[in-house]
């Protein structure tokens, strides 16, 4: 194996990577699950998608005592090698952070039988052949939680005219934005929503600068409150907020300490819970490839209520926004996704 190795207070450095030891030393080290996790567009440190998957992976650390191993890639080539190098090391799980690790999770799981893989937000067409049993497609119903943001937009507004800023124009976040929008229209029938998206190309995640001309743009139209789905892009719609002294909302993680001064809420996107769950079975013997979808109903999203914004919310539209998570748990409410 070509690289360099170096010790640095008790990490592991190889070529680029960080190799983390578990509590335990000596013998038992070498039975430990070993796991690796390649993050998506963004990297560690986005205060959103990827920081969340990392909660679940430091969660495992400390609760199941694995071995972990993650790799922040450049482009695409860069992603697809990283798995393989990974699988090749002998992972037990090899983790992809993002639906552009779909084909390339695919065809790893051909090429290592004997590796386990899951890939978060996998993209799963109809009519492809369905998946091995070592990859498993960890799915999320975002629409579900964005309708209760979207309610919050709705009953929060004073210009009834909100916004939404995407990151890439996918399916993926247009399910967001039609969450957002459907749930805006159940509690203000008459407020308007306003979209844009930052690209097309997966940099749109990764770019603030356009997200703060977006934000610029929408507030100076009358918008009064955003919801972003956009990876490190929304840092620009909170810098927006902040110079404007407009409202946001956040996505995936709480967000309130981005912009204490604008952000509502957040919908919370528990890509923590849905990692950890899948190190978890890799380490009990219970793993099984397929897709597994989270909702409401599976407590995979909601949206932040707590002391730092139950006065901007109020109790009374706090109650308005839970009759309608009961009533989509319960299938009366059915949320687009488009």
């Amino acid at each position: 194996m070509l690289g360099v190795l170096v010790v640095i207070n008790g990490l592991l450095l190889f070529a680029g990577a960080i190799w983390k030891r578990g509590s335990r030393e000596g013998g038992a080290a070498s039975r430990r699950v070993r796991v690796g996790l390649v993050f998506d567009v963004g990297g560690l440190g986005d205060k959103s998608f990827n920081d969340a998957a990392y909660r679940g992976l430091t969660r495992a650390e400390e609760e199941l005592d694995v071995q972990t191993r993650t790799i922040e890639p450049g482009d695409g080539s860069d992603r697809e090698s990283a798995i393989r190098q990974l699988a090749a090391q002998g992972m037990d799980l090899v983790i992809g952070v993002g639906f552009m690790f779909s084909d390339d999770m695919r065809e790893a799981a051909a090429r290592f039988p004997n590796v386990k893989f899951a890939c978060v937000d996998m993209t799963v067409i109809p009519g492809q052949p369905p998946l091995p049993g070592n990859l498993l497609a960890l799915r999320f119903r975002e629409e579900e939680g964005s309708f209760l943001v979207g309610a919050i937009a709705g009953l929060v507004t004073k210009t009834k005219q909100v916004g939404f800023v995407g990151g890439m124009e996918i399916p993926l976040i247009r399910k967001f934005e039609a969450g957002f929008a459907a749930g805006v229209k159940r509690a203000c029938p008459e407020c308007q929503v306003i979209s844009a998206y930052a690209g097309t190309e997966p940099k749109a995640f990764a770019d603030p600068a356009t997200g703060k001309e977006l934000a610029l743009s929408q507030y100076g139209r009358g918008v009064d409150i955003i919801f972003h789905a956009s990876g490190k892009t929304g840092a620009g719609v909170f810098s927006a907020a902040k110079a404007l002294g407009k409202m946001a909302i956040g996505v995936d993680s709480d967000q309130y300490h981005e912009a204490p001064c604008c952000v509502i809420t957040s919908m919370l996107k528990r890509v923590d819970v849905a990692v950890f769950d899948a190190i978890r079975a890799a380490a009990d013997g219970s793993f099984k490839g397929g897709v597994r979808e989270l909702g409401l109903a599976e407590k995979g999203v909601g949206y932040t209520w707590d002391d730092k914004n139950q006065e901007r919310i109020g109790e009374d539209r706090h109650r308005f926004v839970e009759n309608l998570r009961r009533e989509v748990i319960s299938g009366r409410i059915q949320v687009p996704k488009q």
